[in-house]
């Protein structure tokens, strides 16, 4: 699966990290769900730091289409909030 972090770029992830992604984004809904700013900037740079440690870069000239687009690290909690599907960031 293809990854974009936006501002970024884009890692390639194995399907199977998806568990550990998931947790994360269920942590990071909760948090914008009770209004826990602070949670909410520890849990989205968890995550983002999870894409880059698990995942294979993509050189910055390829042009993969994305599966998953997740926000830049300063992105803001009203910012995410207009990103975000019933399921959260990451769909399942």
């Amino acid at each position: 699966m293809i990854v974009r972090i936006m501002g970024e770029g884009q890692w390639q992830l194995a399907d199977s990290h998806l568990v550990e992604l998931n947790r994360l984004d269920d942590e990071l809904l909760a948090e914008m769900e009770s209004g826990d700013e602070d949670g909410f900037h520890r849990t989205l740079g968890a995550l983002l730091d999870a894409v880059r440690r698990l995942g294979e870069p993509l050189p910055d000239d390829a042009l993969e289409p994305s599966e998953l687009i997740l926000p830049s690290p300063d992105a803001s909690l009203e910012d995410v909030r207009e990103m975000l599907s019933d399921d959260g960031l990451i769909p399942g």
